[in-house]
């Protein structure tokens, strides 16, 4: 099995090259990430809860998918492709907005990433991928956002930042 590689940027998304992602993850260096937010007609978020196995934050929920792109591949493209993976959709997906951010585990592990958010629209059932997910929901955004403040620890870092962000710019 081949290793999976990260591709490392600056502050502005430029390539500086490629890293073992278990390494970027332990030296917390920069590296390009993407989340996709899919949303259904009743104005509600796809979650997942992430397998009880992951290597960090096992059994919390987050947004409806996340990964990182690989060399040559465009974000959107990697959207699409950890999108099936892990939840067995297919969906049209577009640039949201992005950001960098940084997160500390108790493992060690630490994300620091330029996170592209991507979002798409979807009615249905999810066909989850039990290595990746455990569970799935769809989740009123008004009442997600109390939930985060009320259960912080239901839910995963990083999803707790993006989150807000994507809250805020979404209902502009």
């Amino acid at each position: 099995m081949n290793e999976e590689l990260v591709i490392l940027v600056d502050e502005n998304d430029n390539e500086l090259g490629l890293m073992e992602k278990m390494e970027a993850h332990q030296k917390g260096l920069l590296h390009r990430a993407f989340s996709v937010f899919l949303i259904n007609d009743s104005n509600q978020l796809l979650l997942q809860k992430r397998a009880l196995d992951k290597y960090h934050s096992p059994g919390l929920w987050t947004n409806t998918c996340c990964s990182h792109p690989r060399k040559n591949e465009k974000v959107i493209d990697a959207g699409h492709r950890r999108l099936f993976e892990e939840m067995g959709i297919k969906s049209e997906l577009k640039p949201f907005t992005s950001f960098v951010y940084k997160a500390e585990f108790d493992n060690g592990l630490i994300e620091h990433e330029f996170d592209h958010v991507i979002v798409g629209s979807f009615v249905g059932h999810p066909i989850i991928n039990q290595l990746e997910v455990c569970d799935w929901k769809w989740e009123d955004l008004d009442l997600l956002k109390i939930d985060l403040n009320t259960n912080p620890n239901d839910y995963t870092e990083w999803f707790k930042i993006i989150f807000l962000k994507f809250y805020k710019k979404y209902n502009k």
